[in-house]
C-alpha cells in the first residue's frame, strides 16, 4: 500500500459490543489490523486482549512520547503505541477501540480518520454489562448515564446500532466501511 492507510475508530459506551465488532471486522478485512491497546490494568482480567503497564510504566511510556494518543478513564489509563501513527501514515489500515473523548484529537492526528459509533439502547447496555460482572449495580448505573454523553463536536462518524443479531451489526459495519472508502 502506498500513500496514508486508514485508522477505523471503534468508539461507544461500555457494554455496545465494541471489542467484538473489532475483532470480526479484523477478521473479514485482512488488510485491517487491530491495535493492542497499553492499559494500567492486569493481564487476563477478563477484559480485552492488552498490554498491562503499571502506572508508573505507563507514564514514563507517555513522557517519552510513546503514545499517539492516550487519555484516562474509570480509574484507568489507557494509550495508543507511537507506531500505529507511523504505521497508518506509511500505508497501513489499522482498528482499534478509542475513547469518544479522544475522537478530535484522532481526527487531527490521522487525517480520514473513521469513526464506527457503536449505540445499544439502554436495557441491552445493562444486560451485557450485568453478564460480564466487572461492575455492581451502582458501576453499572454509572456506566449507563455515561452513554447517554453525547460525542465531541466537530468529529463525523457512521452510527452503527448494535441491539440485534451480532452478524447484522458486522454486515452494517463492512457496509458502513466499503462506502467510506468507495
Amino acid at each position: 500500500m502506498s500513500g496514508p492507510g486508514r485508522l477505523v475508530a471503534v468508539a461507544g459506551a461500555s457494554g455496545v459490543g465494541k471489542d467484538s465488532l473489532i475483532r470480526a471486522l479484523a477478521a473479514a478485512l485482512p488488510g485491517l489490523e487491530p491495535v493492542r491497546r497499553v492499559i494500567t490494568r492486569p493481564a487476563g482480567d477478563g477484559a480485552e486482549d492488552h498490554e498491562p503497564a503499571s502506572a508508573a510504566a505507563f507514564r514514563a511510556r507517555a513522557a517519552a512520547q510513546g503514545f499517539c494518543l492516550w487519555w484516562e478513564a474509570h480509574g484507568l489509563c489507557y494509550g495508543i503505541p507511537a507506531e500505529v501513527a507511523r504505521d497508518v501514515a506509511a500505508g497501513a489500515g489499522r482498528i482499534v477501540n478509542l475513547s469518544r473523548a479522544v475522537l478530535p484529537e484522532a481526527a487531527l492526528l490521522f487525517p480520514g480518520l473513521t469513526v464506527l459509533h457503536v449505540t445499544a439502547r439502554p436495557e441491552t447496555l445493562a444486560r451485557r454489562l450485568s453478564g460480564r460482572g466487572r461492575e455492581d449495580a451502582a458501576g453499572i448505573a454509572e456506566r449507563l448515564a455515561r452513554a447517554a454523553r453525547p460525542l465531541p463536536p466537530g468529529v463525523a462518524v457512521l452510527d452503527l446500532p448494535n441491539d440485534g443479531p451480532f452478524d447484522q451489526t458486522v454486515a452494517r459495519a463492512l457496509a458502513l466501511l466499503a462506502v467510506r472508502t468507495g
